[in-house]
């Protein structure tokens, strides 16, 4: 296994011989630290590297493991050396900024880019430490960021709406995608609408921040 960080401060990621993995927050250093997002790191798997000739760190992991990641469902939880464990969440998008490495890359890579995963207890990772799936399973998290939008929103509690920032942030889309959000969440229905507001909405309405959106519940 390879490790890699991505410092807020570098805009690419760095080599790591450990990382240390906080508990619903992420890895201790890196700019997707956050205990309110379902992207706190990304696992890719050895097999992308060598079917699509990629360079090192091109797909801009953080654990490389030679397994093939695009066989994990959602809800997998799986332990990293002696003590992290980790809760796949979705697969990760393959975003414009990987056809540097290639042409029409992010094209023809698709789903096989890598899963996107939250601590769930940390621990120091090591390279070269072993990954494995202990058999346990957690409420899988769509692979559409519209089902997405729906479940994060019947997470919310009754009586108080989410902003469309902060509904993207939750479900674990770029922000560009709130001009969409009227929309999608009409075609989801009333009950949906009325919960997603803009950050212009009234303010003595009660925002939510996702507390307890990502406690593990059984699958």
């Amino acid at each position: 296994m390879a490790l890699s960080i991505r410092p807020a401060a570098s805009s690419a990621p760095l080599a790591a011989e450990r990382l240390r993995l906080t508990a619903n927050v992420g890895i201790e250093g890196d700019r997707h630290a956050d205990a309110f997002s379902p992207r706190q790191l990304l696992l890719a798997g050895v097999d992308a590297y060598t079917r699509f000739d990629l360079a090192p760190q091109a797909l801009r992991e953080n654990l490389l493991v030679d397994v093939d990641v695009a066989t994990l469902s959602s809800g997998t939880v799986l332990q990293v050396g002696a003590q992290a464990l980790l809760r796949v969440m979705f697969v990760c998008e393959a975003c414009g900024q990987l056809d540097r490495h290639g042409a029409r890359l992010a094209a023809r890579i698709g789903a096989r880019r890598g899963m996107l995963a939250r601590v769930l207890r940390g621990g120091d990772v090591y390279l070269g430490d072993a990954v494995r799936a202990i058999g346990l399973s957690l409420a899988p998290w769509p692979e559409d960021w519209r089902q997405r939008l729906a479940l994060v929103l019947d997470a919310a509690p009754e009586g108080s709406v989410v902003t469309y920032a902060r509904l993207a942030h939750l479900a674990g889309i770029q922000s560009s995608y709130c001009r969409a959000f009227p929309a999608v969440l009409k075609r989801l229905g009333p009950r949906y609408l009325a919960k997603a507001v803009s950050a212009r909405a009234d303010p003595a309405l009660p925002r939510w921040d996702g507390a307890g959106l990502f406690d593990p519940a059984p699958a």
